[in-house]
């Protein structure tokens, strides 16, 4: 029986009688004979539908840029010898005599993931732990969305920066450096890869179980000693994915790493040096001057071919690693 002179009371029960009508005439729709019965396979048809589609587009947008990437690169490679493309030191397509040695291209483009890795991973990793184990919630409120907007500059601002600031002080430093040189690449793309490592890092060292932290602190550790040796090991296969990520959108970087470290194949791996990667020879053939169908138009598709199969090469070891080190909690 309901007290009248209760009013909260009488609010929920009115609350609780609307909802049971409502669900009585929703069952009432699903009723056989109702409009919604006999129109619900056509719905769930159609819903099957779209799902479906929207799981297929990225399938079929992989599959037509793999298919367009080897049929280019086949036919490169009726022109061009792939031991060659393999194996020659000297890359000049577009310049008679012509060399079609990738090493160069791909000596570049490692020296500026390695390097920006060098500079980003340590400084990411530092910040990361401090966010997740040591800074208080208000001053990681402020600090993670001035990370956020470091993420959303444009790449062609680094560059930018690279050339009017960056590479004035390395020459400052280094006399014999170029305007042009891996050293200011590698500094701009790892502060460009800081604000992935230490989001991806610090969510993972904040997934760790409390459980853990509290068994640490009982045994008599104290915070350093429970950072190092118990939260760090426990997400070690999360941050190293993380690494692995950003050294991976490191490798992809086109318009910094094309400002910066300038067009000059190279193999070197002097920091101070121009160098060119291989999305910063695509950007170079892209420009129109190139006639479409020659063997100068086909590089771009073996360069791309040789940069995909490479990020696939890193998403494998990043795989086998988090297998071999991966820790599972229940």
């Amino acid at each position: 029986m309901v007290d009248g002179s209760n009013p909260e009371q009488s609010l929920k029960m009115e609350g609780s009688e609307a909802a049971v009508l409502q669900l009585s005439h929703s069952s009432s729709l699903e009723k056989p004979g109702g409009l919604w019965y006999s129109l619900r396979p056509f719905y769930e048809g159609c819903i099957h539908f779209t799902l479906f589609v929207c799981a297929s587009i990225s399938i079929l947008v992989t599959v037509g840029i793999v298919v367009v990437l080897l049929y280019e690169s086949v036919q490169f490679f009726y022109d061009v010898s792939i031991i060659e493309f393999l194996t020659g030191t000297r890359w000049s397509p577009l310049l008679k005599p012509q060399h079609f040695g990738i090493l160069p291209l791909l000596c570049g483009t490692m020296l500026v993931a390695a390097g920006s890795a060098v500079v980003a991973v340590p400084i990411g990793l530092g910040t990361a732990i401090y966010l997740s184990e040591y800074a208080s919630p208000r001053f990681r409120d402020i600090v993670k969305p001035m990370l956020e907007i470091l993420a959303g500059i444009p790449s062609v601002v680094y560059g930018y920066l690279a050339i009017v600031f960056v590479s004035p002080i390395i020459r400052y430093i280094f006399p014999s450096a170029g305007v042009f040189n891996a050293a200011s690449a590698c500094i701009v793309v790892g502060i460009m890869i800081l604000p992935m490592i230490i989001s991806l890092s610090e969510d993972i060292l904040q997934s760790v179980p409390l459980s853990l932290r509290a068994a640490a602190f009982a045994l008599g550790a104290n915070k350093f000693e429970v950072t190092v040796r118990v939260i760090l090991p426990a997400a070690l296969s999360g941050i190293i994915a993380s690494f692995l990520l950003a050294i991976s959108r490191a490798i992809g970087e086109t318009m910094a790493v094309t400002l910066a470290a300038g067009a000059t194949p190279k193999l070197t791996l002097n920091p101070l040096e121009s160098i060119q990667t291989m999305t910063a020879y695509i950007v170079q053939v892209s420009q129109g001057d190139t006639p479409t169908g020659t063997v100068e138009y086909r590089t771009i598709f073996a360069v791309g071919l040789s940069l995909f199969i490479t990020t696939m090469i890193m998403n494998v070891i990043a795989q086998y690693i988090l297998s071999r080190v991966g820790e599972n909690y229940e």
